[in-house]
């Protein structure tokens, strides 16, 4: 199942800034980690993400850094900054309110 092209573009760069919470990684291995966590329900694909994550370091929220891979190839790592990680939990709660919100309206749900 494919979901709206907006709602994954709404939710990307919080998604984003959770993995990055955990470790620094490189932009395919977001892709990849993203789609095993939800059992393929996710299919990112690097058009989604690598200008998202442009955005997020211009606006201060991520850094990165080159780094050579086992392999010998280059690749460039993201890391999250103390203002991304304000930021998280400023989405997380917005995230949550909006989606009890949404829960609320369309299933009945509260709570």
């Amino acid at each position: 199942m494919g979901f709206d092209r907006e709602l994954v573009k709404g939710t990307t760069a919080t998604v984003v800034l959770r993995l990055l919470r955990e470790r620094e990684m490189y932009g395919y291995e977001m892709v990849k980690e993203v789609n095993a966590r939800t059992g393929g329900l996710f299919k990112w694909k690097e058009g989604t993400l690598y200008p998202c994550l442009h955005r997020l370091e211009v606006d201060g929220l991520l850094r990165s850094h080159w780094r050579e891979a086992p392999n010998g190839k280059k690749r460039k790592y993201y890391r999250i900054t103390a203002k991304g990680l304000a930021e998280l939990a400023r989405r997380t709660e917005e995230w949550k309110q909006f989606a009890g919100g949404v829960n609320v309206l369309l299933l009945g749900k509260t709570g």
